[in-house]
This record gives C-alpha cells, structure tokens and sequence, in this order.
C-alpha cells in the first residue's frame, strides 16, 4: 500500500507518517516549497513538493496512491487575511478529495477537529452526535474547519467520496515544533510567561495516540461517518499543576476572570495589525475558553479499538522533548 500524508512536517501529520511507516505503509508527503523539512529529516518518505491550491502539485502527489492522509491545515487563530484559511482549509480540501478521487484513490482519511462538534453547556463530554451549527463557531478557524468537514460530508453523499473523517482533540507530545497552541501552554508555563490563568477545560491527547486513531480509521472506519479521537478531559487548572508537577515549577494561583482577558487580547490584536506578529493572545482564542471543551471518544473506542493514555504521560514527553530541543 501507499499512502499520501499531507502536513506531514507538523505536529500531528509527522505522528501520522511515523506511524505509516512503522506498519510498512510506503509513504509520500506533501510539503509545500516555503516549509521546514525538520520534522520529516532522516524518515525513509517520497517527498511531493505542491500545495494544497494547486491543482497540477495536487495531482501529482496523489497519483499512484491508495490512500490518503489529508491532515494539513492552516490552524490560526489569528490572521491578517481570514480569506486564506478557509482557501487552504475548504476549498483546499474540496480540491485535493476531487482529485484524490480523479486518480482512483480507495480511503481518504480526513483530519477534522473536536472544534467542529458541539459542546455541552453542564461540562459533561460531548460527541460526534452533540447538535451544532456554523453560527456556533468561534472564529475563522473553527468556521473553515466547520464549512469543510461539510464539504466532506457533501462529496461522501453526492459524489461516493471515499472518506472517514477524524476529530482529534488537543494533542500533546513530541515534534510540536511550532509549538502549536497546546504546546505553547507548556512552553509559557515552564518559562515563566503564563503568571496566571482562565477558568477553561481542554480534552487532551497524546499526538502519538491520534496518529493511531488515523491508522485505525484507514482499517476499520466507515465511509461517511466520523469518530473524536481524544484523551482526558482536564481543568486548565489540573493541567497547570500537572505541567508544574513534571517540570519542577510552581503553578499560577491566579484566575482571571474572561471579562478582564478579553480587553487584553482585544489590544494585542491591535498591536499586531501594526507590527504583522502573531499576537500573545486573541479575542477568538479568549471566547473558545469560555467553554470546557471536553469530549468523549466512546464511538471510535468501540467501532476502531481505538485507546488512549493518561494526560501525564503526553506532557511529560511533551516536556522532554522541548526541553531537548531547547524550547525550555
């Protein structure tokens, strides 16, 4: 078999190669020109060298694949232009599922995210089935990622697009070179720069778990349907202390209401509309922490065998690894 992992030189798409290649799958990765290639280095891949608005690369980095691994997107919370996010993340999945299929390709697995599902407002874990509609995104992120799963789901019915779709939560581990939002909390936390807290809750996950959620979804998934693949539903507060605990830090004590959070990142915001840096923290960003966004992957546990390991154990690789790679 071969396969095709997009966004395979960031956090979740390298778990996923790694995993491919670890069961023998030959792998090819789409890299567009501008990226690192740090997260791919020394792993026996095809590189593909394209992008996802471009038809031509597209087409070539598909051809000859059975399956593909459409993991790449752009995961902003803030952006200059909000119209380039939903041109790689809807219009760039339509595009690569049109010509996946073009060339006979029998499994797409698609990358969604918990950021697509409803949530509960009495804290319990939501699911796949948990109703939720477009005015219930919170961002242009959340909104491009919303639109194209519907994208997806529309190619499944009209157009027999082969398709499993994945939700992953909020991964941690290894390679999150970025560091992605998540990840950042760690780095912030260990350095100093987070002095105190919001009152939120996060479904976290080791990267490496979802890499396994992928492989499972292209065995045993079904076409059309999709499955949250998710770890422990934790208080920012406990991941704090859990962050403090492994790192050897103290813990912010300190709860900022949201109210007072939200003038700030409203005024970073600002700031970075001058200078064209990503701000520290975003009104979208601040908005999404209102909720606790705890999910629950009962589904993909019983129709994909699917497992997960304690929060504690994602962090402390996670932690590991920045500090070997002198993040910390």
């Amino acid at each position: 078999m071969k396969a095709l992992v997009t966004g395979a030189t960031g956090f979740v798409g390298s778990a996923v190669a790694r995993r491919l290649l670890s069961v023998g799958i030959e792998t090819r990765v789409l890299v567009r020109p501008e990226s690192s290639h740090r997260n791919v280095k020394g792993l026996p891949v095809e590189i593909a060298t394209g992008d996802l608005n471009d038809d031509h690369s597209l087409s070539r980095a598909v051809r000859g694949c059975d399956a593909v691994f459409h993991v790449a997107a752009d995961y902003r919370l803030w952006v200059p232009d909000p119209a380039a996010i939903y041109r790689t993340n809807v219009e760039g999945t339509r595009r690569l599922l049109r010509l996946a299929m073009e060339a006979g390709v029998r499994r797409v697995v698609y990358t969604s995210s918990v950021a697509t599902l409803g949530i509960k407002p009495d804290r319990t874990p939501a699911d796949e089935r948990t109703p939720v509609s477009l005015a219930d995104m919170v961002g242009h992120y959340k909104r491009s990622k919303f639109l194209a799963e519907q994208a997806v789901m529309e190619m499944v019915t009209k157009d027999k697009a082969p398709v499993v779709v994945v939700n992953p939560s909020a991964p941690i581990g290894p390679r999150d070179i970025r560091p992605t939002p998540t990840g950042r909390i760690i780095v912030d936390m260990l350095t100093g720069k987070m002095p105190a807290y919001v009152d939120t809750g996060l479904n976290v996950v080791h990267v490496d778990d979802v890499a396994e959620g992928h492989l499972l979804a292209l065995k045993k998934g079904k076409i059309g349907q999709r499955y949250v693949l998710g770890g422990e539903n934790l208080s920012l507060k406990s991941i704090l202390n859990l962050i403090a605990s492994i790192g050897d830090r103290p813990a912010p004590r300190i709860r900022l209401p949201h109210d007072v959070v939200l003038p700030i990142a409203w005024m970073a915001e600002r700031i970075a509309e001058v200078t064209g840096r990503e701000p520290f923290a975003t009104v979208d960003g601040v908005r999404m922490a209102r909720k606790h966004m705890y999910f629950s992957s009962a589904k993909a546990e019983r129709e994909l065998g699917y497992a997960s390991r304690p929060a504690r154990e994602a962090i402390e690789e996670a932690i590991r690894w920045f500090r070997e790679n002198k993040y910390l």
